[in-house]
Order: structure tokens, then C-alpha cells, then sequence
């Protein structure tokens, strides 16, 4: 169960990591809303296996190819769905998997009919442009979003992981809403990075950083972490020649504030 744990989580990202990748906004809106599918799919995989008395990690192997046209992406993708129903199990859960990516494999087949639909992907080209801030703020920028992207992502699995574990109500409450949020900043992130022309997988998760044998240390880091967050995201909307990019940083500024009261709930 492991192994279909580990296909569901790499097909979580492939999902998502297509939907940052293409610029069509509604092609992007509706695979952002699977991928968000394919993570409760992760969810309820989790518990199963729990259930059972086993355990899963966030082991991956998975490697993102830098395609250049919609179609390349939307193959690739169908392909990954396919071969990651092969391994669901012959349950309910299982079968609700699987017509779940069914259902996912006909939207697909129906942009690929659409020739119109086959756009110049820009998200791997590494051009780092942004209208027309200057070197040294596209520098700054880049350097946070493959900074944050990894947090957000990190934080997504460790609260995941965290959460299937708890009886606590109170916890479970606190970890869903920073998984929430944590998802929209790998969103916008991911989003940001694929406008620059550098779209990229988040580094791998050792086993250490999700397996939490000291929650009091964990939530005493994990503030530490949001207020480093803060503070690179004053930072940046000082640093940063555009308006909009700037209020967008202040915004994300004043939602980490907020995350540390959530988690000092936990205390």
C-alpha cells in the first residue's frame, strides 16, 4: 500500500505541477481543482493504511520533464494516470480512485481535441521576466520562491501527516486550516515560478522532517519558520519595483502572522 501511496503523492504533484505550467487560465483552474482531488485521494489512502496497522512515507522518484507545448504536458500527464490506476486496490476507496482519474482522463482527451488548445508552454524556458522589474528584484524574487515553494510544500505533508495521526479535535482543526493555506501559497508560488520561466519540483522530503516525536519543539520551529517567512516577505515588498508584486507580499506577510497564532494554538 505503500508503493500506491507514493504513485497517488506523485501524481498529486504531476497534476498540479501541469496546472502551474500552462498559461490557459481555465486548462489551469480545472487541473488545479484535480489536483486538489488527487490530494484527498492521499488523505484517505493515508487513513486506510493506518487502519491497517501499516505506515506510508513521502518517498518519491518522480522527475519533472521540461515540456514546451501544452499537449506534451497533457500526454505525459495522461500517461502517469494510467499507470498509477494499475496499482489502486480493490476496494471502494479503490474503485472511487480510479473513476475519479477516469473522469480526469476524459477532460484531457478532450483538449487534446482541440488543436487550439496545443499553447507554447514558457514555464521551463528560463527567461526570468517580470514585466519590467529590474535584475536585482528578479533575482530576490527568484531566490524566495524556490525557497517558499519548498516550505509550502513541506508543510502541506508534515501537517498532512500530523493530522491523519491526532485524536486531539482542536489539532486536527489547526493543521487542516494551515494545510489550506499552505496549499493557495504553493499555488501562487508555483504560479510565480512558472511566469519566470522556472518552473521546478520541490525538493524531496527527508523522513525527519514529517516524523514529529516532539510537537512542543515542532511548533516552537515551525513559529520560528513563519516569522523567517515574514520577515523575507517584508523584504521583498520593500525590495521589489512593482506595485502589485509588493501589496501581493505584504498580503502573504499579514496571512503568516496568522499562522503563528494558529499554531500557537498547539501550545
Amino acid at each position: 500500500m505503500n508503493k500506491t501511496y507514493q504513485k497517488k503523492h506523485e501524481l498529486w504533484l504531476g497534476v498540479l505541477f501541469a496546472s502551474f505550467a500552462i498559461n490557459d487560465e481555465n486548462i489551469k483552474s480545472r487541473l488545479y481543482d484535480f489536483s486538489q482531488i488527487a490530494f484527498r485521494h492521499m488523505k484517505w489512502l493515508g487513513s486506510d493504511i493506518l487502519f491497517t496497522g501499516d505506515n506510508y512515507n513521502y518517498d518519491r522518484t518522480l522527475q519533472l520533464v521540461e515540456h514546451s507545448s501544452v499537449f506534451e504536458v497533457l500526454e505525459a500527464l495522461k500517461e502517469q494516470i494510467k499507470e498509477t490506476q494499475q496499482h489502486y486496490p480493490t476496494s471502494i476507496l479503490g474503485e472511487r480512485l480510479k473513476t475519479d482519474d477516469t473522469y480526469l482522463l476524459e477532460y484531457i482527451e478532450q483538449l487534446l481535441d482541440e488543436l487550439k488548445n496545443d499553447q507554447i508552454v514558457t514555464a521551463f524556458n528560463k527567461k526570468r521576466e517580470w514585466n519590467n522589474l529590474d535584475q536585482a528584484s528578479i533575482d530576490a524574487l527568484t531566490l524566495f520562491l524556490f525557497e517558499e515553494s519548498y516550505k509550502e510544500y513541506e508543510l502541506i505533508l508534515v501537517y498532512a501527516y500530523m493530522q491523519a495521526r491526532t485524536q486531539n479535535k482542536l489539532h486536527f482543526d489547526v493543521f487542516q486550516d494551515l494545510v489550506d493555506e499552505s496549499h493557495f501559497h504553493l499555488k501562487s508560488f508555483g504560479n510565480m515560478m512558472a511566469k519566470l520561466g522556472i518552473l521546478a519540483l520541490p525538493r524531496e522530503l527527508h523522513e525527519m522532517t514529517y516524523i514529529v516525536k516532539d510537537l512542543e519543539k515542532f511548533v516552537h520551529d515551525g513559529i520560528k519558520e513563519e516569522e523567517a517567512a515574514k520577515e523575507m516577505c517584508r523584504e521583498l515588498s520593500s525590495a521589489i519595483k512593482d506595485e502589485q508584486l509588493s501589496k501581493f507580499f505584504d498580503f502573504i506577510n499579514y496571512q503568516e502572522s496568522y499562522h503563528i497564532e494558529l499554531m500557537k494554538k498547539l501550545l
